[in-house]
């Protein structure tokens, strides 16, 4: 029961953000010119917690239209309640996709705002397990050609980072030379003594998998994310088997019996906490990992994930993703600088995810819905 003192949430605000990229990007199975963001806004009397995913646009839809009252009047302190309200209440709309997000960035939300109402980082309320966070540098897009690969792995290298992913199987795999030809530039660029990563978004087939992930290997790759579909279990079990490189696969799980069929497939679980659930469901995804012998690689949107990171024993490290690192830096005042290749989320003491909205580049990149 709630007592007649504890906080409640007053109102849920969200806002559509679309941010264009800074050059042409793609993967292996996508492209595209612009990142939208879902901002949610949290309030309890005059404190406001922040939460977002990236996604369409329409998840601001299933938030207002769906989410919203489930929450309003809600007890701000029991956030993994409101959770399960949420997760509950969408079971015929369909959790997967789009209303997945809508939760993620609601808890996200919430989250933000208890720690605010109690005045403590993040981090110090779900209890540390570490005080600094690993990053990798992410990007290395296949649109990239040498001289702007090279700028980007050099910045990352600037700020201490040892660890660098860039984007392979472009063209659904049909550019193998050239992704092995890229592969090769960036050891050159990144030396021998760096962590090499490469990320193929489902592109290749299995035994095409496992003819460039031998190749791979002569370059020193340590880390070889969906191989295959991340749809295609026993395929990413097929690669893992054959491969020295870890292979990791995760971002696109939406609950928590996802990530319990893929743990057994994969060398390292990836999970991201603006898709599966929020930090509610990160965290026990953590856990499910931790019971697996897996380490756990948070997924993207940097800044949701770092004070969460710090409180989990098995994190591998979080991806410091230069698309969502961009808008992060751009749209908060509070964002943090991965110096020595880690972050330290907290270390300032200011409250929740210490984060800040610049009120003048919300309304610039505002879209009107």
């Amino acid at each position: 029961m709630t007592t007649p003192t504890a906080p409640i949430i007053e109102d849920l605000h969200v806002q559509v953000l679309d941010f264009p990229t800074d050059a042409p990007e793609a993967d292996g199975t996508l492209a595209w010119d612009s990142t939208t963001m879902i901002l949610v806004h949290a309030r309890c009397g005059s404190t406001t917690g922040l939460g977002w995913t990236y996604g369409a646009p329409a998840t601001a839809h299933v938030i207002t239209g769906q989410l919203r009252d489930l929450v309003v009047g809600h007890a701000a302190f029991d956030v993994p309640a409101a959770n399960e309200a949420m997760s509950r209440a969408m079971r015929n709309a369909g959790r997967p996709g789009l209303v997945a997000g809508a939760i993620s960035a609601v808890d996200i939300a919430l989250w933000d705002l208890k720690a605010r109402l109690l005045a403590l980082p993040l981090a110090d309320l779900l209890g540390r397990a570490r005080s600094e966070v690993p990053v990798y540098g992410s990007g290395g897009f296949t649109t990239y050609e040498h001289r702007r690969l090279a700028e980007q792995l050099d910045g990352w290298a600037e700020q201490g980072l040892t660890q660098f992913k860039i984007k392979i199987g472009e063209r659904w795999g049909a550019g193998e030379r050239r992704d092995l030809e890229r592969t090769e530039q960036a050891r050159s660029l990144v030396g021998d003594d760096a962590e090499l990563y490469v990320d193929a978004n489902g592109a290749y087939t299995r035994k095409q998998a496992v003819r460039v992930g031998r190749t791979l290997a002569g370059l020193g790759v340590s880390w070889f994310e969906e191989p295959v579909s991340s749809d295609d279990l026993t395929g990413l079990a097929l690669v893992r088997d054959a491969v020295t490189a870890d292979v990791a696969a995760g971002e696109y799980g939406y609950d928590l019996p996802y990530f319990a069929r893929m743990a057994p497939a994969v060398d390292c679980l990836q999970a991201d906490a603006t898709r599966c659930g929020g930090i509610t469901v990160w965290l026990r995804t953590a856990a499910l990992a931790q019971a697996h012998g897996l380490q756990l690689s948070g997924h993207c949107a940097p800044h949701v994930h770092t004070h969460a990171a710090a409180a989990i024993p098995n994190l591998r490290h979080l991806e410091w993703f230069h698309d969502h690192v961009r808008i992060e830096d751009l749209l908060f005042q509070g964002a943090l600088s991965p110096g020595g290749g880690s972050v330290r989320p907290g270390r300032g003491g200011r409250p929740g995810l210490g984060l800040t909205v610049r009120p003048e580049v919300a309304r610039r990149f505002r879209v009107r819905m």
